[in-house]
């Protein structure tokens, strides 16, 4: 083991930072050992060594592990091990606790802060229209029901985009900004273009700023030991130049806005000048929109805050439910590789600058919304599927024995897990181009920028 711990803190489910501790592993793996009547404290512990090895090599305090993360290292390292008995017991002891947590009488979901009525909601849905699991949505592919569950499932996302606009609306007369925010690849630009047509309707005309020109040149960010940017901080963006811009547009100022180009990782000052008339909302479309220091000058009654993320409901064979991030990850593999110029391997690595940066910086700050929408599309992941399945046998045989990947490789080997029986649909011709989806693979009728 390492003589220097670089892991001193963790992120709990609830997005708030704790003491790392090493015998909290120890003895969640004795509980384990404990479960098939060979209680072993000294293999729980040589076991936990392993694990922090793994988390040694794979994160630091700047890219904090969470609670998630820690245990499906765990997982692995039993597997590994060749411990399958207690890495089966260990599984059973994780999902039992998850369920616990699940029984508390509390209004929010404490692993993602979602409210479990709209949770429950979602699954109601998704058991009613055959989408709910990975046999019920292929009995549907296999008799003819893609087009149909295609149709119902962008009426129920424009249905929610409807409510949204009411609430809304109902606050029109204070609201001089719009947030439109969430975690990476939850569909945040589509949304508030239909947030922003859905308005138009009422006859309020709206301007849109675009915060991700306010980027940092990508020179100016550290690096890690894989020569990889962690971009997804809100640090990464110049959070004072934003909320001076935003107190200039609302005093009725011009100001002269940059331009950020992703491919060359550069930011172009002054690129455009930009205003905002008395009978203008703005919208703001961010990944860190919720994040206090984006809009901290600006008084809560001014602005009214959206959540999106993908809170799909899909159940594997054994009835594990697929991780919101995981389906997140499969939107963002497709969009990098068309419109940042990034192989999906790319993607995958950086991936844990993304959950921790999310879990940190932007689940916190859910229930300081106003409306929170689920952007999840049941029918996208044979979508899905069909443009990246063959990728992940490559990347599990990539970082399989790479200590430093080991976050790359679990990620990797549970979505091809998950995919794996999944029936693919090659043909995108009955998505239409208003799709949220779109915004994704491509060929969408809205122009993003």
């Amino acid at each position: 083991m390492a003589d220097t711990l670089s892991i001193s803190r963790i992120i709990r489910r609830d997005g708030s930072i704790v003491k790392y501790s090493r015998d909290r592993i120890a003895n969640a793996i004795f509980k384990a050992t404990l479960s098939t009547g060979n209680p072993n404290r000294q293999l729980a512990d040589q076991a936990a060594r392993r694990a922090e090895q793994i988390l040694l090599k794979t994160y630091s305090d700047d890219t904090m592990p969470s609670v998630e993360d820690i245990q499906d290292i765990v997982e692995n390292t039993l597997m590994v091990s060749r411990l399958t008995k207690i890495a089966h017991n260990y599984i059973v002891y994780r999902h039992q606790r998850a369920q616990l947590r699940a029984q508390r009488s509390q209004p929010f979901e404490m692993s993602d802060i979602v409210p479990y009525k709209k949770i429950y909601e979602v699954l109601l849905w998704n058991i009613n229209h055959r989408c709910d699991s990975i046999g019920s949505i292929n009995s549907l592919i296999a008799e003819g029901g893609f087009p149909e569950l295609v149709r119902a499932s962008e009426s129920r996302y424009h249905e929610e985009i409807t409510v949204a606009i009411e609430k809304l609306a109902a606050r029109l007369k204070q609201v001089r900004v719009v947030i439109v925010a969430g975690p990476s690849s939850s569909g945040k630009t589509t949304t508030t273009i239909k947030i922003g047509e859905g308005l138009a309707k009422l006859n309020t005309r709206l301007k849109t700023i675009n915060i991700d020109n306010y980027f940092f040149d990508l020179d100016k960010h550290p690096k890690d030991e894989f020569g990889d940017h962690d971009y997804e901080t809100p640090h990464a963006l110049d959070l004072e130049l934003i909320n001076r811009h935003l107190q200039d547009l609302l005093d009725g100022k011009t100001i002269d806005m940059p331009h950020y180009d992703f491919k060359s990782g550069k930011q172009i000052p002054n690129a455009e000048r930009f205003s905002l008339a008395k009978n203008e909302v703005l919208l703001i479309d961010s990944l860190h929109g919720l994040y206090k220091g984006m809009t901290g000058g600006i008084p809560d009654a001014c602005k009214f805050r959206f959540y999106i993320e993908t809170l799909g409901q899909f159940r594997t064979a054994d009835g594990t439910f697929m991780r919101w991030a995981d389906n997140r990850l499969l939107r963002r593999m497709v969009r990098d590789q068309h419109h940042r110029n990034l192989k999906p391997i790319q993607t995958l690595t950086h991936w844990h600058y993304v959950r921790t940066s999310e879990l940190t910086h932007i689940i916190p700050f859910i229930n300081t919304s106003d409306c929170v929408i689920n952007s999840a599309l049941p029918y996208e992941l044979p979508v899905l599927k069909a443009r990246l399945f063959s990728f992940f046998s490559k990347a599990i045989e990539k970082f399989k024995d790479d200590p430093g990947r080991q976050d790359a490789y679990i990620r990797a080997r549970r979505v091809r897990e998950l995919l794996q029986p999944l029936m693919k649909v090659s043909d995108d011709s009955v998505i239409p181009r208003d799709s949220l989806l779109r915004e994704f693979i491509g060929n969408s009728g809205y122009t993003y920028h």
